[in-house]
């Protein structure tokens, strides 16, 4: 499961202890709450289906998904369902490729979601081996449904818009910027982008840079 409240306060208090810049964001918006899925194919599966959409669409092609093939949480329903089934309930052609291979490659124990690799790196690297699960889907899996506290998607633009907001930027760092940076606030990479996401959501008011 994703960080606790408990851990994700943790986190953040570290973190504002040594950058007085977190520690003013979090006094403008208070700490975020707990993001969290369930650890398994499922979170996956959805993680699919919701790319590019919104998330009402999203939720909307699940419901649809389930009502055709039964329960979409188990792999062999989507591998038993045909092509215009699934095109039926939504997916583009596209993500019902990648809806079977994902259900192909956990039916078959290629991938283990239950064993990946302690370390982050290794983990993000058998997860980006599924046809439609990039580093990003991956690092989001990763930290809503296993809680890896050090996860950090410097890739998102929204975690890149609130760093740059945060610590004064003129302009939004780039990706390998935002790597670079986040360095220093290791071990606790994962609250701080909750928060970022969290900070993002509030809207830049007076009292924080733009």
């Amino acid at each position: 499961m994703g960080l606790s409240e408990a851990q994700l306060r943790a986190g953040l208090d570290a973190l504002a202890a040594v950058e007085p810049a977190f520690a003013a964001g979090l006094a403008r918006v208070g700490y975020p709450a707990p993001r969290i899925r369930a650890r398994g194919y499922d979170t996956l599966l959805r993680t699919i289906i919701g790319q590019q959409v919104s998330v009402q669409s999203a939720n909307a092609v699940y419901r649809k998904l389930a009502a055709l093939v039964g329960n979409p949480s188990d792999p062999h329903t989507i591998l038993a369902a045909s092509d215009e089934t699934l095109r039926a309930a939504g997916l583009s052609r596209q993500k019902a490729s990648y809806a079977r291979s994902l259900a192909e490659e956990v039916t078959s124990g290629r991938l283990d979601l239950d064993n990946l690799p302690a370390d982050d790196e290794e983990a993000i690297a058998h997860l980006v081996r599924v046809k439609g699960i990039g580093r990003w889907s991956a690092e989001i899996y990763l930290l809503f449904a296993e809680g890896r506290p050090d996860i950090w998607p410097a890739g998102d633009l929204a975690v890149q818009i609130e760093v740059g907001r945060l610590l004064g930027h003129e302009a939004r760092p780039s990706e390998k910027r935002v790597r670079e940076l986040a360095e220093a606030w290791r071990p606790h990479r994962g609250a701080l982008a909750i928060f970022t996401w969290h900070h993002y959501g509030a809207g830049p008011d007076d009292k924080a840079p733009v």
